[in-house]
């Protein structure tokens, strides 16, 4: 049996942060206090593990000799995990990164090479520390000339290593950066072979994802990803404003939900909170004005950062099969952005140059009069458009580990690190998704609030209860 010091390099402790957690049963712990305790003892039984639990030590998961529903510890799963991000400063030379959006730019210098200058994706899962902020900066990006340019598709991909029931995912950014105008945030159950859309962000949520504003989520669309401005206005959860103090981020997996009161019940939200991957798009940096958009195009993730299912076409285009069959490359350029009006103190590169390498970038090509326009033009600033990047200090996602109610913690397995349930109940699996052998004269079940749903072995092993 795992000693304490072992599990607690299994359970990983919540970031630094403040942020309201929906009180929901499978996910929020209703017991007392330190109930779920990772340095909790408990006793380890070959037969039914309640059948001598009365001369136990104190099991979570059983009372006396009744077993009932128990939960792991509410944790931040991101901590301490490996993120990969499609684009990081300085890799390829040394980089000067400006927030331009400030009246008095701050800029700093990337070099991947110098752990004085190195902004990696380690540093958004590390300890958030609001006296020592720790940050990951994308490369500079050429801001857009044209709405017809395409989208940033900066990704950042996060392997939880096993299932999660999530309550939240939140971004923090860093200090003197502002929030990003379009994010998509995706989640995969099966380690990363398919994706489902979890949440959007814009300020033009219908033209760019196609998706209505802050629609209502009803019982017959409850797995359905919403699209919200909120983050633009300081209204997402209570979180700050805009400006250049630190911003943040958070979606709640439940919010708005109708059957998140009675989550036990629903297996639909039960299977729309369970992730073992998310993923983060930065769409567009900060959007044109109104007027610069003269027809509805909707977002084509067109790179393979994406997944395909997820790609959406023009209205005029999506009519027929037969005309999505035959878009042409250039047809899946999304129309979004114009430059931002500030000037950069940074002499820009061709993005071409900056990205070569970047599949994200590479597999999408804006059309050629729009890269034509800049040289065009007899202003300095459209020949070379301001850049722009992506800055964030904090990546957390808040939850638990999945074990079905039929477990309080999660253990190590094996020497690559992954995790998994001490199950209890005659349950068995990663995640205590069936019966032990032998246990089968009662069906699998979830445990709930009402019934631990122990399966049951042989008849003769009653006698000890």
């Amino acid at each position: 049996m795992p000693g304490t010091a072992e599990l607690a390099r299994v359970t990983r402790p919540n970031s630094a942060m403040s942020l309201s957690v929906p009180n929901c049963a499978p996910l929020v712990s209703q017991s007392p206090a330190g109930l779920f305790s990772a340095s909790t003892p408990t006793h380890s039984v070959n037969l039914d593990e309640g059948a001598f639990s009365k001369h136990a030590s104190y099991d979570p998961c059983y009372d006396e000799d009744r077993p009932r529903r128990c939960l792991p510890d509410f944790v931040n799963a991101a901590f301490g995990m490996p993120v990969v991000a499609s684009s990081t400063c300085g890799q390829r030379s040394l980089e000067r990164l400006c927030d331009v959006q400030q009246v008095r730019p701050r800029c700093v210098q990337c070099d991947d090479g110098n752990p004085r200058k190195r902004y990696p994706p380690s540093a958004l899962t590390d300890v958030n520390n609001s006296n020592n902020v720790t940050c990951w900066r994308s490369e500079p990006l050429r801001s857009p000339a044209s709405i017809n340019d395409p989208p940033d598709n900066v990704t950042l991909t996060l392997s939880l290593g096993k299932k999660y029931e999530l309550t939240y995912i939140s971004l923090t950014f860093c200090p003197g950066t502002i929030k990003p105008d379009s994010i998509a945030i995706y989640k995969s159950a099966d380690f990363g072979k398919s994706w489902q859309a979890f949440q959007f962000y814009s300020s033009q949520c219908r033209r760019v994802y196609g998706r209505p504003n802050r629609a209502t989520i009803t019982r017959a669309n409850e797995q359905e990803a919403r699209c919200t401005d909120a983050h633009r206005h300081g209204g997402e959860l209570g979180v700050g404003g805009t400006g250049p103090s630190v911003s943040r981020i958070a979606f709640s997996t439940l919010e708005g939900r109708p059957s998140a009161p009675d989550f036990d019940s629903s297996p639909v939200l039960q299977d729309w909170v369970t992730a073992t991957d998310v993923r983060i798009v930065f769409h567009r940096h900060q959007m044109p004005p109104e007027d610069s958009f003269e027809d509805p195009w909707y977002l084509l993730h067109s790179s393979a950062q994406v997944p395909a299912s997820f790609r959406r076409q023009p209205r005029e285009l999506a009519d027929s099969l037969e005309d999505e069959r035959n878009m042409s490359e250039q047809d899946e350029v999304t129309l979004l952005s114009t430059t931002p009006d500030y000037q950069s103190e940074e002499a820009p590169q061709a993005r071409s140059q900056s990205n070569a390498s970047d599949p994200v970038n590479s597999s999408i090509k804006p059309p050629a009069e729009v890269i034509s326009v800049g040289h065009r033009s007899g202003s300095s600033s459209r020949q070379q458009p301001p850049h722009h990047h992506y800055a964030v200090s904090d990546f957390a996602v808040g939850g638990r580990c999945k074990c079905n109610g039929h477990a309080f913690r999660c253990i190590p397995i094996g020497k690559d690190g992954e995790v998994s349930c001490d199950c209890k109940h005659n349950t068995a699996g990663r995640d205590c998704e069936r019966c032990k052998p032998f246990h089968f004269d009662r069906p699998w079940g979830r445990a709930n609030a009402r019934d631990a749903n122990e399966c049951k072995g042989r008849q003769a092993l009653d006698i000890f209860r």
